[in-house]
C-alpha cells in the first residue's frame, strides 16, 4: 500500500507546482535586497502562499487513495474480465511480491 501511497502523493505536488511557478520573482528579490537570508526566503516568502494549497493537495491525495481502495473492494476478481491496476497491485503485495507490485505501479504510472 505503501508504493500505491507514494504514486498518489503526486497530486500534492501537481497542485502546489504551478503556484510556485507563477509565485513573482521581483517578490523574493525584494525580499533578499531588504536583508531576508537565502535560507529564509522559502519559509518566509513560499510557505505561507502555499499553505492552504498543500492542506487541499493532501485532502485530494487522501481521497484519491481512499477511491482507489474502495474500487478493489467493489471490483471483481474475475481474470481477464474485471481485473484492475490497484487490484493487479494488492495481490502482488499480499503474495509478497514487491518487485511485481512496483513494476505494474510504475508501468501503470508511465502509461499516463
Amino acid at each position: 500500500m505503501a508504493i500505491a501511497l507514494t504514486f498518489i502523493a503526486a497530486v500534492v505536488v501537481r497542485s502546489v507546482q504551478p503556484v510556485l511557478e507563477d509565485m513573482d520573482k521581483e517578490l523574493e528579490e525584494a525580499a533578499a535586497s531588504l536583508g531576508l537570508a537565502a535560507g529564509r526566503l522559502f519559509p518566509g516568502l513560499s510557505c505561507p502562499t502555499i499553505c492552504r494549497l498543500r492542506w487541499s493537495g493532501f485532502a485530494m491525495a487522501f481521497a484519491r487513495a481512499s477511491g482507489k481502495r474502495l474500487v478493489v473492494f467493489i471490483a471483481g476478481n474475475m481474470p481477464m474480465k474485471t481485473e484492475i491496476t490497484p487490484l493487479l497491485i494488492i495481490t502482488k503485495l499480499d503474495q509478497y511480491d514487491y518487485a511485481g507490485a512496483t513494476a505494474i505501479a510504475v508501468a501503470c504510472w508511465c502509461s499516463r
